[in-house]
């Protein structure tokens, strides 16, 4: 009898797996790696990427692991989880920014002392 891994894990767990997936999502963006480039440099299907990236936690830590090297070559587990990675420092400061819009003359008159 086949059981589905998402079937036994708590949402705890399940929601874990979803932010490993986001995290090595978000990397391979940062990267500019296309997400079947990253799974041909990993050895892995391109569906196998996606289940990664969606947060199956059916994937082997094994695949996981060479996923992450193919993105970022030398970076551990442990630096991906802490955001240490500096394409992951510099999205997240593009993300940051705004476009702030101009004042309409009601706005300035208001202000204007």
């Amino acid at each position: 009898m086949r059981v589905t891994q998402s079937a036994m894990l708590s949402p705890r767990l399940s929601a874990e797996c979803a932010q490993l997936g986001q995290l090595l999502a978000r990397l391979r963006i940062a990267r500019a790696v296309k997400q079947a480039d990253a799974a041909l440099r990993s050895g892995i299907s391109r569906n196998t990427a996606y289940r990664l990236e969606k947060g199956d936690p059916g994937v082997a830590l094994g695949q996981v692991l060479r996923y992450l090297d193919a993105i970022a070559p030398g970076c551990t587990l442990l630096e991906l989880l802490a955001e240490r990675d500096p394409a992951l420092i510099t999205l997240r400061m593009r993300e940051k920014t705004q476009r702030v819009r101009d004042m309409t003359a009601a706005e300035l008159e208001e202000i204007d002392f």
